[in-house]
């Protein structure tokens, strides 16, 4: 179990993983050492702030270093 950032509504950690576990789907590159499940790598990206929501409400973003 990942445990999601306290800033982070459980909601809003579910949604970000979900749209990132997709674009991983699609052949976007981890951010993070991937495991054998896609949506546990979205999950430690969103909770390692890898990946945030954009501002324009459009999905999960790579963050900016």
């Amino acid at each position: 179990m990942v445990r999601r950032p306290d800033s982070i509504s459980a909601f809003e950690f579910s949604v970000l993983s979900g749209l990132r576990a997709e674009q991983l789907n699609r052949g976007c590159t981890p951010r993070v050492t991937p495991s054998e499940k896609l949506a546990v790598t979205a999950q430690h990206e969103i909770a390692q702030r890898k990946v945030v929501r954009s501002s324009d409400g459009a999905g999960a973003v790579p963050a900016v270093d």
